[in-house]
């Protein structure tokens, strides 16, 4: 568990305020795991800046109140019905994610001894189960419920971009020989998701015939129209050259894996007669 005292901790939240600060003002979006929700050190500094923030945090975590300081499973138990707003906290892969949501207003966070605004405790609940989720909630000037619960729906932003990057472009198949190949690898497979993405964002709202009823074209789809209707082979010329380079490099690296097994018998008999000299 990362702490406010922990350096990877201190690496992570200095990592966001550098990236989100300039982009962040006066706006609800951060909205990360329960890991830096519970970091008093991040949730300080994001206030300090004027930053508005959704983090979560556990179910025992402190509340401070006016009775004292309260986990929040228990703030929970005492709310009545009508506390509760039935909200929509985005589209899913199956429609849009109805959970009922809670705010209470708390007195403060002792982390927070810098910046203006009111502080928040921020409650979903299955519909289903009735299983809770806790965020800590903090914006300069008020706002409303439904712009928290918005925040609080797209924690999961970065791990869906990882996961689409991974099944799209091949973001995670590369062979790690060194940092230089890594590097190129990770920068091409980024850069052909954001191709594929701003596709999908971009195309034209009235591009099907009327009638159709057709769902906006995705990711993945793009990528299934480029790769079935964009095969160009190569010259046989370019298959020949690309041919010859892979199976120069093959010859060379056979003859190093050679080269080095049969002096490993050598080595060996060498390091004998030292360790043999030692004794």
């Amino acid at each position: 568990m990362l702490t406010g005292s922990d350096p990877s901790s201190r690496r992570c939240h200095t990592c966001l305020i550098r990236i989100t600060g300039p982009l962040l003002t006066h706006s609800i979006k951060q909205a990360p795991d329960e890991v830096y929700g519970q970091d008093p050190a991040l949730r300080a500094e994001l206030a300090r800046r004027g930053l508005g923030y959704v983090l979560a945090i556990p179910r025992r975590h402190l509340i401070t109140t006016a009775i004292g300081p309260r986990p929040a499973t228990g703030l929970a138990a005492r709310l009545p019905a009508r506390a509760w707003q039935r909200i929509s906290a985005g589209p899913g892969a199956k429609g849009p994610r109805w959970y009922d949501w809670a705010l209470i207003e708390v007195t403060g966070d002792p982390a927070v001894t810098e910046g203006t605004g009111p502080h928040w405790l921020l409650i979903r609940r299955r519909i289903s189960n009735g299983e809770y989720a806790f965020y800590r909630a903090h914006a300069p000037h008020p706002v409303p419920l439904a712009q928290l619960v918005k925040a609080a729906g797209s924690r999961w932003r970065i791990e869906d971009g990882f996961a689409a990057g991974k099944e799209l472009t091949a973001l995670d198949e590369h062979q790690v020989r060194s940092w230089t190949s890594w590097h190129r690898w990770t920068i091409l497979a980024l850069l052909a998701h954001a191709f594929l993405a701003v596709l999908a964002a971009t195309q034209p709202g009235s591009s099907q015939p009327p009638g159709d009823q057709l769902i906006p074209l995705t990711c993945h789809e793009i990528r299934r129209l480029f790769t079935g209707l964009c095969p160009q082979p190569p010259a046989p010329a370019t298959q020949l050259h690309w041919s010859r380079w892979r199976r120069r490099h093959q010859y060379t690296a056979r003859a190093c894996h050679y080269r080095r097994r049969a002096l490993a018998p050598t080595l060996q008999s060498v390091a004998g007669v030292i360790v043999r000299l030692r004794l």
